[in-house]
């Protein structure tokens, strides 16, 4: 057991030391960061570019505006029409406001392109608030006419249910789970059956069985493999809600969170409960397999094709979910959710939908678990016959003496 455990942790530091593996676990992680980096730039470069000055004969008007508008986008030091053009001519600013005062409130905007559609809206509806107080107070109203002017029509919404945001909801969450699924079952599964289709024959091995059993050795092997991917699974888990909390507090990331949080939540509700299991569970069962096509390749320099039947039926698997992302109660569905090898892609998707009961989510863990115990224990047993075969005989040829082998 002892031995099964050095080489346990010696696949695992090997695996989390390469270079391969930081970049795969860091590369969302770049990747949003420098989505999020780019977009700060671009929001702040854009600013110092976009403002606005705004002049009046009012001083009292000037600022009344800047108050509604905001600091951020009126360049304040600019009060005169003259700086301000000088200003516009160098492209310090995108334009100018010129605020006019008496019987009709008048706004003049001077730029090379045409006022934004938000800031037209804000400036307008600023002025016409204005001019209605004043047309109020030129008219000398009776407080009764103010009332009846001062009524405005009432709009309320009344929602019955929320199935749109749920099944938006459910589709990203499908499309999401999938593709981590098999992009982790992919990268792991050509890993695994590289590095074992890489011992192949060799010398090497045949020191290592003379000081422990095959069995531990592949076992060792396969737990060290798990590690590796727990701790990126880990990593994923830390840094998105890491990631999450952190886009909440940005203030260019909060309208959206104002009008999509809901589903955002509803997203990450989706994909933070068992669904993880069956992902954890369903890379195990694929990097046994990956394992088990590793040792049957015919010499350590085929080791790039001891991937393939790992990696097509992945593929299978993969692509038998699409047409079935909106019709989880199909019958197909719910066979394959119990079927190793497909349960990892098909209960996720009954899950998301909310069309299984507890009771069947236990029993396809548990034909889950059955299976890679039982696939382990058995690959374990005839590995030796398996790794130390070194001749060129057919595929079919192999496996037969791997599988006689006792």
């Amino acid at each position: 057991m002892k031995k099964m455990w050095i080489v346990t942790l010696t696949t695992y530091l090997r695996q989390v030391k390469s270079w391969s593996f930081v970049i795969l676990v860091l590369s969302p992680f770049i990747m949003l960061l420098v989505s999020f980096g780019v977009g700060f730039i671009s929001a702040n470069s854009a600013t110092d570019g976009n403002d606005i000055a705004v002049v009046a004969d009012q001083p009292a008007l000037r600022q009344a505006y800047i108050k509604v508008a905001g600091k951020d986008k009126v360049d304040t030091k600019l009060t005169t029409e003259a700086a301000a053009k000088h200003a516009l001519k160098a492209n310090d600013i995108s334009g100018y406001v010129t605020l006019s005062q008496g019987i009709q409130y008048r706004a003049v905007y001077h730029g090379k392109e045409a006022m934004s559609a938000s800031d037209k809206t804000q400036l307008t509806g600023f002025l016409s608030k204005l001019q209605t107080q004043n047309n109020v107070a030129q008219a000398k109203l009776t407080h009764r006419q103010l009332q009846q002017l001062s009524l405005q029509p009432t709009f309320k919404q009344v929602i019955q249910k929320r199935d749109g945001l749920v099944k938006t909801a459910r589709t990203v969450s499908f499309w999401i789970l999938v593709f981590m699924v098999y992009m982790i079952l992919t990268t792991y599964s050509s890993i695994t059956a590289q590095e074992i289709a890489s011992e192949k024959g060799t010398k090497v091995m045949e020191m290592v069985f003379s000081s422990t059993t095959a069995a531990k050795y592949f076992c060792g092997k396969i737990l060290g493999v798990l590690m590796v991917i727990g701790t990126q699974l880990l990593v994923y888990l830390i840094g998105g809600w890491i990631s999450l909390i952190a886009a909440k507090q940005m203030n260019m990331a909060k309208p959206f969170f104002d009008q999509y949080g809901s589903l955002v939540d509803q997203v990450v509700h989706n994909l933070v409960n068992v669904n993880l299991l069956f992902l954890f569970l369903g890379v195990i069962i694929y990097t046994i397999l990956a394992a088990f096509s590793g040792a049957l390749v015919s010499k350590a320099e085929d080791a790039s094709k001891a991937a393939y039947p790992a990696v097509y039926l992945s593929m299978i698997a993969f692509f038998a979910t699409f047409p079935f992302q909106n019709n989880a109660d199909a019958l197909v569905v719910k066979i394959m959710s119990y079927v190793p090898f497909f349960s990892s892609y098909f209960m996720p998707l009954r899950i998301i939908n909310q069309s299984v009961s507890p009771m069947e989510i236990g029993i396809s863990l548990g034909i889950l678990i059955l299976t890679i115990i039982g696939l382990t224990w058995y690959i374990s047993s005839i590995y030796k016959g398996l790794i130390l075969q070194a001749d060129e005989s057919h595929f079919w040829q192999r496996l037969r003496k791997g599988v006689a082998y006792k």
